[in-house]
């Protein structure tokens, strides 16, 4: 592996601190971007795999026989041949689909194509902990995957400065994310330089799911809110409201909105929670994750009271916990998974996100399990983490469909 060029300190001379810091994130940088120019060929962009009949049934619940017919007589979209000359779509092949069937079939329209029709709220979902390592933009990029591939709208978005959920959609933060182009252009108080949140909404390579990135400017929303609210300054909504009134300019655009939150409860995420109508709290079944759990409780309950006594009213549409990281094999993990079934019995989604080393292989790639095509891992490994995530993320849209009022 190529490794980008160092650049050395003068010799002789004293480096302090901060100097070596900022040497060593361009160091880092740029090998980041060597990298990404590997591993997304020829444009050093990422891009989405293209998927088998078999595939494109599963997730459309179109026949295999129906999709050849199509193909064989020239309707539909036209599907690319494989050097064996199997078909292979795209997932905005898959989308047309979709539209096709359910235009065909109005009385089935909802089995294609599952968007929000008039009535459903859009459904915002927080994903929240304050701990690291909690697979929390695991969970979210899954999710989002997920939901993009059974047909619905998703804006992802990046709340975290260190903006783990952007890089997986193959958006570098230092690189690729510029100033004002984080969701703080459309939340800091300054009128002059705030942005419609439309304007720095990017399309991502993935069909059905768009982007708001994350960077080290998010950070800035934290830093000049108690300057704000000391001052009793700036113009507009008050702090916590303002994510809300912004995602509700694209409302009619999207059917779920996941929000990635930083792994600390600031203005950011206290935002998040207000704006939410979900959250999935993840939490990894060890003794130290769980009491760093009851204390991100203890304090967003306290924050909660903080802001209903400013008259804002939380109107959730359910609070689940999600086991993540999970050994079923582990006693100790199996005790406290048992533990928290115990205290909060179902509100504890009954799937677990297992831990694999499929998951953590598609991780270093920046790819979540379903860009794998079968074989990449070991076939048996894949194959159980897939249906693991699955599992979570089923749970999870059946949750949101109970919200719609869907059976």
């Amino acid at each position: 592996m190529a490794i980008a060029n160092r650049v050395e300190p003068v010799v002789g001379t004293k480096e302090d601190a901060a100097d070596k810091i900022m040497r060593h994130a361009g160091i880092l940088s740029g090998q980041l971007q060597q990298l990404r120019t590997r591993m997304y060929p020829p444009k050093s962009e990422k891009a989405l795999r293209s998927f088998l009949t078999n595939e494109v049934s599963k997730l459309t619940s179109i026949p295999d026989s129906t999709l050849k017919l199509l193909s064989t007589e020239g309707r539909g979209p036209v599907p690319n041949r494989l050097e064996n000359n199997h078909r292979v779509y795209t997932l905005s092949q898959i989308n047309e689909l979709r539209e096709l069937f359910a235009k065909q079939k109005p009385a089935e329209a909802l089995r294609f194509l599952p968007r929000r029709r008039g009535g459903e709220h859009l459904q915002v979902v927080a994903i929240a902990n304050f701990k690291g390592g909690s697979a929390k933009t695991t969970t979210c990029v899954h999710l989002c995957h997920y939901l993009a591939l059974h047909g619905y709208r998703v804006l992802a978005l990046d709340l975290d400065p260190q903006a783990s959920l952007s890089a997986m959609f193959g958006a570098q933060p230092e690189v690729d994310v510029g100033p004002n182009e984080t969701i703080y252009a459309a939340l800091r108080y300054d009128e002059a330089e705030r942005r419609p949140i439309r304007d720095i909404i990017r399309k991502s390579y993935f069909d059905g799911i768009d982007l708001i990135p994350g960077n080290l400017e998010v950070m800035e929303y934290e830093h000049e809110t108690p300057r704000v609210l000391a001052n009793k300054s700036g113009s507009g909504a008050i702090f916590f409201e303002r994510l809300k009134l912004a995602l509700s300019e694209v409302e009619a655009d999207y059917d779920v909105v996941i929000l990635d939150t930083p792994p600390s409860l600031g203005f950011l995420t206290l935002s998040a929670i207000y704006a939410a109508t979900s959250m999935i709290i993840t939490v990894h079944p060890a003794m130290l994750d769980v009491a760093s759990m009851n204390q991100f409780l203890l304090m967003m309950g306290d924050l909660i009271s903080v802001l209903n006594e400013s008259g804002a009213q939380l109107d959730q549409d359910f609070i689940r916990y999600l086991i993540t990281r999970h050994d079923p094999n582990d006693a100790p993990q199996s005790q406290v998974v048992a533990m928290l079934r115990h205290l909060f019995g179902s509100d504890v989604l009954l799937p677990t996100a297992i831990e694999s080393t499929a998951v953590e292989a598609a991780g270093l790639a920046k790819r979540s399990l379903y860009e794998l095509e079968m074989g990449q891992i070991g076939r048996d490994t894949q194959k159980r983490a897939r249906e693991a995530v699955d599992a979570v993320n089923e749970a999870i849209v059946r949750l949101i469909n109970d919200s719609w009022g869907r059976t």
